[in-house]
């Protein structure tokens, strides 16, 4: 098993004082889904937006400690953070399509990168949107408003959207908090197929979820990663007692 992420004594804090990560030390493996687990505030979103440097945006004092992807230090300030942003998609908790068509929603970005050969992009988007599994609901109106879409529809288009730049890292907050146990399973099986092709990084919403789906489970608690382990390891034979109490519900 090789290691697609490396972290190390990696800490960020913002400007306000609050340090919403502490001395995290990780290996993620590529071609696994690697779940984020723990209460609110721990640092679950935090540490995920590491990766496509989207804290770059935010009001951070202070970053220490080393991210190397496929051996390269993202946080060097020489990165081409655009080209990182093309190799590590990510989808959020509420889907949000873009004000266009459902075929426009997932050529966008190839336009942007400059495809412009229109066999490519219908290419581009019949196979984004079969790896999202929602190829065979909208074929027959890919030129509808993607709004006309259901709310699970729409994070599947968000996810298609993502898949049709061909990133290596898929980093997904929350993607079906707000969706119905129908359309959840629906993303939930997409997962599962694209590991084979994807390292997926998912914060999902609930412990059960990561219990389903990952292969890893990091436990992150008040901004300090408490244990990461097989998923097998961490639901039933935790290192940590304070794994163990957060899975068995006694916090949370």
């Amino acid at each position: 098993m090789t290691d697609k992420i490396i972290v190390e004594n990696f800490s960020l804090t913002y400007s306000d004082g609050t340090e919403s990560l502490f001395d995290v030390d990780i290996h993620i493996p590529g071609n696994k889904i690697t779940a984020l687990i723990g209460p609110a505030g721990g640092g679950k979103s935090t540490f995920l937006r590491i990766f496509n440097r989207l804290n770059d945006l935010a009001d951070v004092r202070e970053v220490r400690g080393n991210v190397l992807i496929d051996d390269v230090d993202i946080l060097d300030p020489e990165l081409d953070v655009i080209a990182l942003r093309r190799k590590i998609g990510i989808v959020f908790s509420r889907p949000l399509p873009l004000p266009l068509t459902i075929y426009q929603n997932v050529s966008y970005g190839l336009e942007i990168a400059g495809e412009r050969n229109k066999n490519k992009l219908n290419a581009g988007v019949e196979h984004a949107l079969q790896m999202a599994e929602l190829w065979e609901e909208v074929k027959g109106r890919l030129f509808d408003s993607a709004y006309s879409l259901s709310g699970g529809q729409q994070q599947r288009l968000c996810l298609a959207r993502t898949l049709a730049l061909e990133p290596e890292i898929i980093l997904l907050d929350e993607p079906t908090s707000a969706l119905d146990p129908v359309a959840t399973a629906k993303i939930e099986s997409s997962l599962s197929e694209l590991k084979n092709q994807y390292t997926i990084i998912i914060a999902p919403h609930n412990t059960q979820q990561a219990g389903r789906i990952a292969d890893y489970v990091a436990f992150f608690l008040q901004g300090r990663m408490i244990e990461f382990s097989s998923v097998e390891n961490i639901f039933t034979r935790p290192v940590d007692e304070r794994t163990q109490d957060y899975i068995s519900g006694k916090f949370g």
